[in-house]
């Protein structure tokens, strides 16, 4: 298996994970942290149902990973997430020592590594972290806009149904 086979085949583990927020209501992002071809740990947002900012997926796959090795450090493992972390993401990654992250969708408002800050490329960070962008992209965006998709409707149904109810208690 290529390199970049390799690293469809967990985007796509990753994408599976996503789903696992979207079905809990929360935003879908999945991650999931592999060394040699295995699983270490993995995650997927957390926030709301965990009453929890710090609860993003790339923070719950990197926790799980280190509880199973016993060690807060990852070395030698790569982190897939399927969308651009953010700046505590990375500051965290940064810290668990992983060799490599390789995300999906860039995220323009709240992305650290590519979008915004380039955190991982600054010079007082005091561990380099590789990384790859990009990996299948347009279904890691993809889930995220249907879930915000959806997300406008419901409220939209919702908002309808109020005003028919009131229209309805008015008569």
């Amino acid at each position: 298996m290529t390199a970049s086979e390799e690293d469809e085949k967990w985007m796509a583990y990753a994408l599976q994970l996503a789903d696992k927020a979207a079905e809990r209501g929360e935003v879908p992002v999945g991650a999931v942290v592999v060394r040699d071809g295995e699983i270490l740990g993995e995650g997927w947002n957390q926030p709301i149902s965990g009453h929890d900012p710090c609860a993003h997926a790339e923070i719950i796959a990197l926790r799980d990973a280190a509880a199973n090795v016993a060690n807060y450090r990852l070395v030698d493992a790569t982190l897939y997430v399927t969308i651009e972390p953010c700046t505590m993401c990375a500051g965290a990654i940064v810290h668990s020592r992983v060799k490599r992250l390789v995300f999906g969708a860039t995220e323009p408002k709240a992305g650290a590594i590519v979008s915004n800050g380039q955190v991982l490329d600054q010079p007082w960070m005091n561990y380099r972290v590789e990384y790859l962008g990009g990996v299948m992209a347009e279904n890691c965006s993809g889930c995220i806009s249907a879930f915000f998709q959806r997300r406008r409707e419901e409220k939209k149904a919702a908002k309808r149904a109020k005003q028919q109810a009131e229209r309805a208690g008015g008569e």
